[in-house]
């Protein structure tokens, strides 16, 4: 740090200097500091874990597809079925474990009664997945 003198006559300039003394004593504890933790860091405990695989078992159910044409004709996985014979069916089906998912695939013409229909006997007998299988390429 400068001072200046009761001397007028001499220009005042500004000094600009870098005090070094607290870098240097924050250096210096910090060197002290990584000097006494060092050996703590380095001292472990050797474990044994035992191996554990990853393999996830994952089981799906079966899945049910039930397709109703525009004239109400109904089709369990493809085979023609009349409708008195649903309950019975759905009541084998919701009894299962894991219960199989119900899958609804109706015509683009297929009244809404008739799905409501499939889905109500379907509820009613506890199945409880319950989806619609479309298909986007057939939206005009």
């Amino acid at each position: 740090m400068s001072f200046g003198s009761f001397n007028s006559q001499q220009q005042h300039s500004v000094k600009a200097e870098i005090n070094v003394v607290p870098l240097v004593d924050v250096m210096l504890v910090l060197l002290v500091i990584f000097i006494i933790t060092a050996p703590l860091l380095t001292h472990s405990v050797k474990i044994d874990l035992p191996k554990a695989s990853s393999n996830p078992n994952i089981t799906k159910p079966e899945h049910v597809e039930i397709a109703i044409r525009e004239d109400g004709s109904l089709f369990w996985n493809g085979e023609l079925v009349p409708k008195a014979s649903l309950p019975a069916r759905f009541a084998i089906e919701a009894k299962k474990d894991p219960q199989p998912e119900l899958h609804i695939r109706a015509d683009k013409l297929t009244h809404y009664e008739n799905v409501a229909v499939v889905m109500s006997e379907a509820a009613k007998t506890g199945l409880v997945k319950i989806g619609f299988v479309t298909d986007p390429t057939l939206s005009q």
